[in-house]
């Protein structure tokens, strides 16, 4: 007997984006994709408030970075397990509940004020956010039917930057600020000293504990929503063969291998666009570190707009072709602000958050697609992908020391051109993609 699905589309009907039941649920999980991007940058100016509270050197602040980056890489296979063995929800509350614990660990460290203390609340609400992330991007992709998971996840991602946008808020207005009066240490005695950080400490704190509380509640109001649903696409085999034959399908899988490259790519040229974005803007408008912020505050918005606009597009054009176009459009603002470091170069650095926004979820979705009970762990490694937001900055660090900010943009020139040759690959193989995605059956839900 046809699924239901077959007859919608024999009336030419597009199958829905949701399966029956799951608004709630769906809804829930919105707020996870909004509470990570609330935590991952309430991190960014810890780096900076680190090394003013605790007077030490760029590379010893610039831990914060490695322990958050090194937890999301090294979490995203144990969640994988945890998926596996007991299904996605509950590696979901796993996660929520180890970021939030790592986000409560904040009150004692800055009672302790040490710098250690702090690095390891970090790397505790980082390794809930890793095992968060490995299984809401599956599990979003679950609800409903397998045409519609990749717009389905972009709906969710969409919401990302809206959390993004909430942490830089968050950070600007409730922690730089109480971080910026100058003191003069010398002058001070250990008692005024012990006080002053005591009250900066404080306000490194408080933010991180209303994330804690905000993921408490996503955590009860997810843990009381039934979801009887398929939690994989039943178009790639049959469950058998144990771990080995899991991981033998991920390594088969040429889709995969190289979308776990591409995603590599993606996060790299993301986190170096943003991370040079205000040295670009120093060095081509002479400004100051506050116009910097602005045009980075600026990028984010454009990244956030152009989310939910892709995610209309996308129900209208083949995810993969309009990647295609973002991704070498992306190269080519990349050249144009090597060469032209202006006002027009800054706007064109800026624009790359508009190429950017469609990239994690449709690489994430495309990759995935017809591993059936090799998802989770494909979705870890996805995940682990992630450690190029670590790795390439590094490079192009070097490359601004070397040369300049606008040179140092063929970087992520680079990476966007591996995006862009992967959306390609896709194309190209998208006659195996239809005939794999039309066999019997749909994910359970499907409306």
């Amino acid at each position: 007997m046809a699924p239901p699905l077959a007859d919608e589309d024999e009336q030419g009907k597009r199958p829905p984006l949701l399966g029956r039941g799951m608004l709630l649920l769906f809804i829930a999980l919105v707020g996870c994709f909004t509470a990570w991007g609330i935590a991952q940058d309430l991190t960014t100016p810890m780096v900076a408030g680190f090394k003013r509270i605790f007077e030490m050197s760029t590379f010893q602040a610039s831990l914060v970075q490695l322990a958050y980056f090194g937890a999301y890489f090294l979490l995203a296979l144990p969640a994988a397990f945890i998926n596996q063995r007991f299904g996605y929800k509950t590696g979901i509350l796993t996660g929520l509940g180890l970021a939030a614990l790592g986000a409560f660990l904040f009150y004692p460290a800055s009672k302790i004020m040490t710098y250690e203390a702090f690095l390891l609340a970090l790397f505790a609400m980082a390794a809930g956010c890793s095992i968060l992330e490995t299984s809401a991007n599956p599990y979003v992709m679950s609800l409903g039917p397998e045409e519609t998971a990749t717009r389905r996840l972009n709906f969710a991602q969409a919401f990302n930057p809206v959390g993004t946008n909430i942490g830089v808020l968050l950070a600007s207005t409730l922690i730089l600020p109480k971080l910026a009066e100058p003191v003069d240490i010398a002058s001070l005695s250990q008692d005024q000293l012990h006080a002053i950080r005591a009250a900066e400490l404080g306000a490194v704190m408080a933010p991180y504990l209303g994330l804690a509380v905000l993921l408490v509640l996503i955590a009860v109001a997810i843990a009381s929503q039934k979801a009887p649903i398929v939690e994989e696409f039943p178009d790639a085999g049959p469950r058998t063969g144990g771990i080995g034959h899991l991981f033998g399908v991920l390594w088969r899988s040429k889709r995969y291998r190289l979308g776990v490259i591409a995603q590599f790519a993606n996060i790299a040229a993301q986190v170096c666009t943003w991370t040079f974005l205000i040295q670009y803007v120093q060095q081509a408008l002479g400004g100051s570190l506050q116009k910097g912020g602005a045009y980075l505050q600026a990028s984010l918005l454009v990244f956030l707009g152009a989310r939910f606009l892709m995610t209309w597009v996308i129900g209208r054009v083949r995810a993969t072709k309009v990647l295609a176009v973002l991704a070498f459009l992306a190269v080519g603002l990349c050249m144009f602000a090597i060469s032209s470091p202006n006002l027009a170069g800054v706007l064109a650095v800026v624009a790359l958050s508009f190429c950017l926004s469609l990239m994690f979820p449709t690489i994430y979705g495309v990759a995935l697609k017809g591993l059936g009970p090799a998802t989770k762990f494909g979705a870890a490694g996805l995940v682990m992908a992630i450690v190029g937001g670590a790795i390439m900055p590094l490079v192009q660090g070097k490359l601004v020391d070397k040369t300049s900010a606008a040179i140092s943009f063929v970087v992520p020139a680079a990476c966007f051109a591996v995006v862009g040759l992967y959306a390609l690959y896709d194309l190209r193989a998208a006659p195996e993609s239809i005939r794999r995605s039309t066999g019997p059956g749909l994910p359970g839900g499907a409306a």
